[in-house]
């Protein structure tokens, strides 16, 4: 795995080393669904500006549970229409590249 993404500049991560949920929420991007919450799969707006630019609607977000929390958390995947994926642990404040 390289150390950073040439496109975004990113770290990457591996997914094997993320949390279980996050391998099942990236288990059910790829299946199309259905996700559990009625926010997974709306628009991302990239308004940190942290993730390559592109047009509206190119990014997609998805809940990633945190045990033992009482709302959605702060954890998340975000998709992009080419099939990249990101993480962020800390509600867009930081992002890594999924390495799968």
């Amino acid at each position: 795995m390289p150390e950073r993404d040439d496109v975004s500049g990113l770290a990457y991560v591996d997914l094997a080393g993320l949390p279980p949920e996050a391998t099942a929420v990236v288990d059910l991007i790829d299946a199309g669904g259905p996700f559990p919450y009625d926010k997974d799969g709306s628009t991302f707006g990239n308004y940190e500006g942290l993730l390559p630019d592109h047009e509206d609607g190119y990014y997609r977000e998805y809940t990633v549970e945190t045990p033992g929390s009482s709302d959605r958390g702060a954890r998340r995947i975000v998709g992009g229409s080419q099939g990249e994926l990101y993480w962020t642990e800390d509600h867009y404040e930081s992002f890594e590249v999924i390495w799968r």
